[in-house]
C-alpha cells in the first residue's frame, strides 16, 4: 500500500524524474517492499529507497547488534512522515526563482543538533534570528527570501576519522547525537539504534512549533519589532535591526492607511523550510515515501536535504539515494572539484535539468573561491546546466586557536564577498548564503561587531562539533549580504534605465 502523505499540493507539478541504478536479486527482493520507482534514466535501470544498498558506502556507524537495529528502522517505517510532499515542491518553486535572480536562500542553523540543547526557547531564539537575517536581506536587497533552517534533523555529522584520542585511550568518534552521544566513554561512543526513534521525535516537535510560529501570527510582518533578542538590544548590530524595524512599522502604517487589510496572511504568516545533511542512510531510506499525488518517492524526514563533501563521490550510495528522492537538494564542493566532475554529477542528479532542484554549495575560502569558482561556473555554464549556486563560508575557514576549534569572521565574509565578485563578474547569480549559527549568545567564533577574542572562547563555547556565528555576527553578515544584493539591484536598475533610454532616442 502506498506511504499516505496528506498534503496541499500543485496538482500541475507532476514531477518527472529520470534515474538509473543497478539491480540484483537481493535488490530485487527488498524492491517489493519499497515500491520500485517505474521511472529509469533511458539505460533501462531502476531505483527505488534500497537501491543505495548495493553501492560503496561511506560515513555510516557500525552498529554492534543488527537485530535491534532491524527492529528499529521497522518502527520508524510505521512513523508519519515529518514533512509532506506538496512543501517540497514550493520550496522548489521558490528555488527555481533563486537560480533566476528572483530571490536569495538564508540557510542556517547548528552544526550539529544536540538533544541535550532541545527546549522551546533555543528553538525560538533560532528561529527569529533566521527571521531577522531574512528580513533584513529582504529589505535591503529587494528580493525574496527563502528561509531554510539547519533545524529538525541536523543530528548526523561526518567525521574525518574514525577513531579520536585523548591521551592513551582511544575510542570511535562521535557522530552525532542520532548515532553515539558526545561524552568521552566507551559506553557513550556505542552506535544506538534507539537513539533514530529519539531523533525522530525531536524533529517532529521542533516542526510542530516551527509551523506553529509560522502560521500563528510569531512569524509575521506585524511583528518585526519583536524578534529582536534580548541580549542584543545594545548592540550595533542589534540596534541597526531595530532601526530597519521601526522602517518595516511605517510601511505598514501607510500601507493599512491606504487600505490594506492587516489581517492578510500576508503579514501575518510566512514560509518557513528544513532541511539537513543526508549522512545516515538507514535514517533516511525508511522515512522515504510514495507521494500518492505525484507517484514520486519523497524523503519526508526534511524539505530539502544535501550531500557534503565526505560523501559525493559519483559511484557511491548517497549519489545513487540523493538521485532517485523528489525533494530539491544540494551538494556540499571544495576548491579539489574537477569542473567535469561536477557536471557529471549535476547531469545524474538533475538529469531533466528541473529549475530549483539542485543547489551548489560552494566550500572553499576566499582565495580558492577567486581561483576555482569561475572554473566550475563555466563548465556549468557551457553544458546549459541550472543550478542555484550557494556559498558556505564556515567549512573553508576552521581553525584551532588555544585550543579550540574556531573561524575567523573576517575570514568568512571575505568569502562571502569572495562569493559575490565572482559571480558579478561573470554575470551569474550568486543565489544564496548557508551558515552554521545559534540564537544563542555564544563565543565560538572570533571577531565581527561582537569582538570576540581569542581569549573569550572559553567563556561560552557550547557547540557539540563545529563552531557557530552567534546572533550578532549572524545578523552582521545579513546585513552585509543585503549590501551586496541592492548594489547588484541598483545595477541592474541602471541597465534597464539606459536600455529605456536608448529605446527612446531610437524613437
Amino acid at each position: 500500500m502506498r506511504g499516505s502523505i496528506n498534503m496541499r499540493v500543485d496538482r500541475s507539478a507532476n514531477l518527472k524524474a529520470r534515474v538509473g541504478g543497478r539491480r540484483s536479486l537481493m535488490v530485487r527482493a527488498i524492491a517489493a517492499d519499497s515500491k520500485e520507482l517505474r521511472l529509469s534514466n533511458g539505460t533501462g535501470a531502476k531505483w527505488f529507497p534500497a537501491s543505495w544498498r548495493n553501492f560503496p558506502v561511506q560515513q555510516q556507524p557500525d552498529y554492534p547488534d543488527a537485530d535491534k537495529l532491524k527492529g528499529t528502522l521497522s518502527e520508524l517505517s510505521t512513523y508519519p512522515p515529518l514533512i509532506f510532499a506538496g512543501e517540497c515542491r514550493t520550496l522548489q518553486s521558490r528555488l527555481a526563482k533563486v537560480a533566476v535572480g528572483e530571490g536569495f536562500i538564508v540557510q542556517g542553523g547548528d552544526c550539529a543538533e544536540a538533544f541535550t540543547q532541545f527546549n522551546a526557547n533555543n528553538i525560538r531564539d533560532f528561529y527569529r534570528l533566521l527571521l531577522q537575517m531574512a528580513l533584513v536581506v529582504a529589505f535591503g536587497g529587494g528580493v525574496p527570501v527563502v528561509k531554510l533552517g539547519r533545524i529538525a534533523g541536523q543530528f548526523a555529522k561526518p567525521r574525518s576519522a574514525g577513531m579520536e584520542k585523548k591521551g592513551d585511550v582511544e575510542l570511535p568518534s562521535y557522530r552525532g547525537d542520532i548515532i553515539n552521544g558526545p561524552e568521552f566513554t566507551s559506553e557513550a561512543r556505542v552506535p544506538d539504534p534507539h537513539r533514530l526513534v529519539r531523533a525522530y521525535n525531536h524533529s517532529a516537535a521542533t516542526l510542530n512549533l516551527l509551523r506553529g510560529f509560522s502560521s500563528g501570527g510569531y512569524g509575521g510582518l506585524m511583528r518585526v519589532s519583536k524578534w529582536n533578542l534580548d541580549f542584543m538590544a545594545n548592540s550595533a548590530e542589534g540596534k541597526h535591526y531595530m532601526d530597519l524595524a521601526r522602517r518595516v512599522d511605517e510601511a505598514i502604517a501607510f500601507m493599512s492607511a491606504w487600505g490594506l487589510d492587516l489581517n492578510s496572511p500576508v503579514l501575518n504568516t510566512t514560509e518557513f523550510f528544513t532541511s539537513h545533511e543526508c549522512l545516515l542512510l538507514d535514517y533516511e531510506e525508511t522515512l522515504t515515501r510514495l507521494d500518492s499525488t505525484t507517484d514520486q518517492f519523497y524523503d519526508c524526514s526534511a524539505h530539502y536535504l544535501w550531500m557534503g563533501e565526505r560523501t559525493r563521490q559519483l559511484d557511491h550510495a548517497h549519489v545513487e539515494f540523493m538521485r532517485g528522492i523528489q525533494n530539491p537538494i544540494g551538494v556540499k564542493v571544495s576548491d579539489k572539484m574537477d569542473p567535469r566532475d561536477l557536471v557529471t554529477m549535476i547531469a545524474k542528479l538533475n538529469p531533466n535539468n528541473t529549475p530549483g532542484r539542485l543547489t551548489v554549495i560552494t566550500r572553499m575560502g576566499a582565495k580558492a573561491m577567486r581561483e576555482k569558482l569561475p572554473k566550475l561556473i563555466e563548465a556549468v555554464r557551457q553544458a546549459g546546466q541550472i543550478v542555484v549556486w550557494v556559498t558556505d563560508p564556515m567549512h573553508g575557514n576552521t581553525e584551532t586557536v588555544a585550543g579550540y576549534k574556531t573561524r575567523r569572521f573576517e575570514n568568512i565574509r571575505n568569502e562571502i564577498e569572495a562569493f559575490f565578485d565572482v559571480h558579478d563578474s561573470m554575470g551569474t547569480i550568486a543565489g544564496g548564503v548557508h551558515l552554521e549559527m545559534t540564537g544563542n549568545n555564544v563565543t565560538e567564533c572570533i571577531g565581527g561587531g561582537s569582538q570576540v577574542s581569542a581569549e573569550d572562547l572559553e567563556s561560552r563555547y557550547h557547540t557539540h562539533c563545529d563552531p557557530r556565528l552567534n546572533a550578532e555576527q549572524a545578523l552582521e553578515i545579513a546585513f552585509y549580504v543585503a549590501s551586496r544584493l541592492k548594489k547588484r539591484r541598483d545595477k541592474l536598475a541602471g541597465i534597464s534605465m539606459s536600455s529605456t533610454a536608448a529605446t527612446k532616442m531610437e524613437h
